[in-house]
């Protein structure tokens, strides 16, 4: 096996789901059992000021060792994996020469991962996979970025011969619960600029994400005893159901793609009494994701007009930026993201993220990010799987990245 596969390997062994329900930073303390083995390897290895912060946050130096001064480059990934699945008692199945047919995860229990169902994956014919055997998460996002990082590393220490500047590697927790740059020290990390290896598919290279907020509405109903409730009953659920219906239904996750953007009911509970609905709202562009927050407390006012000012209240809360807004002045970083990707045989794949990433926030904390491929497909699920060639290339992407910064001049 590569030496990059070996890590994945070892670091997928580790429990690191975030929690959204906890207050703690970072929010499960087994992410710290992952950092403190970061830590160790990255001494071992070589690199310089490898520190850990009592908020989980790792970081380290790669020492340049050019007298030309070029610019730091910094590469980050993230050690939590989703909450959403099983992350613990991982067991991997590797696949070599993939034939392109459906995939048998778990002969006992009948997990079959379908080509039908994941056609991207016929891309892949000839590659060697790694899977689970479909009873949990596999978390290439990101092991497989730290993975492809940390090989990076000890690459160039390997080979002195090569030529760098300083090189800054951090890696995060709590990314999967939006929590990921609340406490990264952008002055202390002290790098020009960065690039997440927290991407999918080979070649794929982001600069544009969301503008995202949520919004959680409180209906406020009326119980009394149903056999003498006539003009007096007043169902939370009812008037939920018609704030619901009031939503444009071809502004949904499920019919929208590309730069369209959406309102999202993520959850909704409650009883006669009460009724929340939580929604995300997501947009790229700024003006038109100022017009869907205002859409929502619109349909609030319009409620309350009909039922009573108090019976609908909302709280809407930013998330996160289009990160474009901070990269764009910068752009060079992504065009040499994209000619590093061209110079070791990968097709670059230049496309927003439909979702958020810690290079969102952490552009506009002052360190412009853009994202970069793992390889990793079928993120958070059984079917999770990522294949060995798209990590290696992953790797040599960003040894040429490393290489084009010794051409800049700082």
């Amino acid at each position: 096996m590569s030496n990059v596969v070996e890590k994945f390997l070892s670091y997928v062994k580790f429990d690191t789901r975030s929690d959204e329900e906890s207050s703690t930073v970072p929010s499960t303390p087994k992410q710290l059992v992952l950092a403190n083995e970061l830590v160790k390897e990255l001494n071992e290895i070589g690199l310089k000021d490898v520190s850990l912060d009592d908020k989980g946050y790792v970081m380290a130096t790669l020492p340049g060792n050019i007298e030309n001064r070029v610019p730091t480059v910094g590469f980050i990934a993230h050690m939590d994996t989703s909450p959403e699945m099983q992350g613990y008692d991982i067991k991997t199945n590797i696949i070599e020469n993939y034939n392109g047919c459906d995939i048998i995860l778990n002969k006992e229990q009948n997990i079959v991962m379908h080509v039908e169902e994941s056609p991207e994956i016929k891309d892949y014919i000839g590659n060697t996979l790694i899977t689970t055997d479909g009873t949990t998460l596999l978390g290439a996002d990101d092991k497989a970025g730290i993975a492809e990082i940390i090989t990076a590393m000890e690459y160039l220490v390997q080979h002195s011969e090569i030529k760098h500047g300083d090189i800054r590697v951090g890696f995060t927790p709590d990314e999967e619960i939006g929590r990921g740059p609340d406490y990264f020290d952008v002055k202390k990390f002290n790098a020009d600029f960065a690039y997440t290896m927290d991407g999918g598919a080979i070649g794929e290279l982001e600069y544009e994400n969301f503008n995202a907020a949520s919004a959680k509405i409180i209906i406020e109903g009326r119980n009394v005893h149903p056999g003498y409730a006539k003009n007096k009953m007043l169902n939370s659920m009812l008037i939920a159901n018609e704030f619901i219906s009031m939503m444009p239904k071809n502004e949904t996750p499920a019919v929208t793609e590309e730069y369209e953007g959406f309102y999202h009911l993520i959850s909704m509970n409650g009883g006669v009494e009460e009724t929340q609905l939580n929604y995300i709202i997501r947009d790229f562009d700024a003006e038109k994701f100022e017009t869907r927050k205002k859409f929502i407390q619109e349909l609030v006012n319009k409620v309350n007009e009909q039922y009573g000012e108090g019976t609908v209240n909302v709280e809407i809360k930013e998330q996160y930026r289009n990160m474009k807004e901070k990269v764009e002045p910068v752009k060079y970083i992504v065009d040499m993201a994209f000619e590093a990707m061209k110079e070791v045989g990968v097709e670059p794949l230049v496309r927003p993220i439909r979702g958020g990433t810690d290079g969102a926030r952490l552009s506009f904390m002052g360190l412009p990010t853009p994202n970069i491929f793992t390889g990793g497909q079928n993120f958070h699920g059984r079917f999770e799987y990522i294949p060995v060639q798209s990590m290696e290339k992953a790797v040599e992407v960003i040894l040429k990245i490393v290489e084009l910064c010794t051409k800049m001049s700082k």
